[in-house]
């Protein structure tokens, strides 16, 4: 017997009627209506039989996904092919490479600049850098905002602490 039933005989043996209209039917067929497993006449089951809308459902819902991503993305200036956003002013990367860094480096560099008593602005006056890039390094995303190798260096000769990864 189905999970709920508006009525009609039990068992669903032929001649029931239909769990969601109340059509009589020889033919009820199975379907699953908001979580419940129902007895329904092939009108219903064509419309409201959840099982049936999944796939369907889903190709959808991966297509309008990929849309908004492709949108947010054109939003953005990532199809423009003008790449200067995403460069600082005053930073050759290719001159200045970051070097792998060792993991954790974030905590050292900011627990070595505590021991040492300064507080990040003080730092980054004294290496002649933006406390920006200082912070961006004491929050483990040196790379992300595109941070030279210098600093990375200055920070080791300053605080005496080892930041990348002896190759």
């Amino acid at each position: 017997m189905a999970k709920y039933s508006t009525g009609g005989s039990s068992g669903g043996s032929s001649g029931d009627s239909c769990e969601l209209c109340g059509k009589s039917s020889d033919s009820l067929t199975a379907a699953n209506v908001a979580g419940a497993q129902l007895q329904v006449c092939s009108d219903c089951a064509s419309s409201h039989n959840d099982n049936a809308q999944t796939q369907t459902s889903t190709d959808d819902d991966r297509e309008r996904k990929r849309k908004a991503a492709q949108n947010t993305a054109k939003a953005s200036g990532v199809y423009d092919g003008d790449s200067s956003h995403w460069e600082e002013e005053g930073t050759d990367y290719d001159d200045d490479p970051l070097p792998y860094l060792v993991s954790g480096y974030g905590e050292t560099v900011e627990e070595a600049r505590r021991d040492a008593g300064l507080q990040r602005d003080e730092l980054a006056e004294e290496l002649d850098v933006s406390e920006n890039d200082l912070l961006a390094v004491e929050q483990g995303r040196a790379n992300q905002a595109n941070v030279g190798g210098s600093l990375i260096e200055a920070l080791e000769d300053r605080l005496d602490v080892q930041l990348a990864e002896e190759q």
